[in-house]
């Protein structure tokens, strides 16, 4: 089960429940996945909705794979994700909510 206190969100990959999280590790890996731009400037896109597929798909991986996932962005693009690309860019934007979350505020 996903602990929302520790950032922690819930992703079904082809019907399998895993916990993503935005570790530092996970950060900078983001970070150096990102063509253009700082994590603050992909926040900004995500508060305004002008997000891409690829800063949800970068968002996914670097979640999952500080979650304990051993998989790359090529294995996530052949997976089922449950709920689809919409609940794909929820749990994404979730996960940069909690990641900048003080405690209280998620």
């Amino acid at each position: 089960m996903a602990n929302p206190w520790a950032g922690e969100v819930a992703v079904v990959l082809d019907g399998t429940r895993h916990v993503a999280k935005l570790t530092l590790g996970a950060l900078a890996e983001l970070e150096a996945v990102l063509e253009t731009g700082s994590l603050i400037e992909l926040v900004e896109r995500f508060e305004a909705g002008r997000f891409s597929t690829r800063d949800v798909l970068a968002l996914l991986v670097a979640g999952l794979r500080g979650g304990g996932w051993q998989g790359t962005a090529a294995d996530l693009r052949t997976v089922d994700i449950g709920g689809g690309p919409v609940e794909a860019a929820r749990c994404a934007a979730e996960l940069l909510a909690r990641a900048f979350a003080t405690p209280g505020e998620t």
